[in-house]
């Protein structure tokens, strides 16, 4: 298929109301922005990035459709999978296989593989990977295509992105951190998604691993969000109840001053006893070790220095 007629540019194509629908949060800059006076732009983009050879194409070079990007660092195929072109993304991919064109990222540091799971397109996340597109590569949130999936719960994605990347790519994805200190299982747990966070486990994620933030445990995130259910399969699936946080806490600490009582509850017999009760503050120790200095202090009146 000529990769022209992958995509038709009608102004219809390019109304708001067809547009992708947006997460309320977004962990890209690209698609939120496009409002309905934008998409003219798009598509004035879109017919700029003619991928016709006008130019022979010089041997052991990429075409130049390949290297023409928009002012926001978008590839041709960032575009097309925004706009969920299939025919077109299918092509591209297809010319493009085993070459780092897959791995472009925009200026938000957006490959077309975080792009694909963004707009919940699962088959294309397929392609993609099958072309050689790398699965670790991370946004400017330092998440993963991996970590989106986790963080919108999308299952269908998460399930290709597992089933389809290689195991070292695969376990690398699971164990890294973005740049607010989570991993996949924490963003998981954080927003309840309990499928995922068993598939998680199963497929090897480490389910005592801390956030770096704080040093919490997924247990300690369950915890926080009142999620009974979530404690159980976390528990049930190995997580330490005896696990602390960098400051000293177990997950059973942070039952205290919680409304549910059946957290506790389930958490209390298998929480070591020291456990249970709430470490000393540090305000507290501080003002035992000034009372114990002011009581050493001794005053002095009678002191004569040359005479004096």
């Amino acid at each position: 298929m000529d990769l022209q007629r992958g995509v038709v540019f009608d102004d219809g194509d390019l109304k708001a109301d067809e547009s992708v629908p947006v997460p309320e949060e977004r962990l890209d800059s690209g698609l939120d922005s496009l409002k309905e006076e934008e998409y003219r732009e798009v598509a004035a983009e879109l017919r700029e990035l003619q991928l016709g050879e006008e130019n022979p194409q010089r041997p052991g070079e990429p075409p130049d459709w390949q290297n023409q990007v928009t002012e926001d660092g978008d590839t041709w195929l960032h575009l097309a999978i925004i706009h969920e072109a299939k025919d077109c993304i299918r092509t591209t991919i297809t010319q493009s296989r085993n070459t780092q064109f897959l791995n472009r990222q925009n200026h938000q540091r957006q490959s077309p593989l975080h792009l694909a799971v963004v707009t919940n397109q699962p088959d294309v996340c397929q392609q993609l990977l099958a072309a050689g597109c790398d699965p670790t590569l991370v946004d400017y949130n330092g998440d993963t295509p991996l970590h989106i999936a986790c963080y919108y719960g999308n299952l269908l994605c998460f399930c290709v992105l597992t089933q389809n990347s290689q195991s070292a790519d695969l376990k690398a994805a699971m164990a890294a951190y973005n740049y607010r200190g989570l991993n996949c299982l924490h963003l998981a747990s954080v927003h309840g998604f309990l499928s995922l966070v068993e598939n998680l486990v199963v497929l090897g994620a480490d389910v005592n691993a801390q956030e770096q933030c704080n040093g919490r445990s997924a247990l300690h995130l369950a915890v926080d969000q009142q999620n009974l259910s979530l404690v159980q399969l976390l528990l049930k699936n190995g997580a330490d109840p005896n696990h602390v946080t960098y400051g000293g806490h177990s997950a059973f600490h942070l039952t205290y001053g919680r409304q549910n009582v059946e957290i506790q509850k389930e958490l209390y017999p298998l929480t070591r006893a020291e456990l249970r009760e709430l470490p000393d503050s540090e305000s507290d120790d501080t003002e035992e070790e000034e009372e114990a200095e002011s009581e050493e202090e001794v005053c002095y009146d009678d002191i004569q220095w040359n005479r004096h």
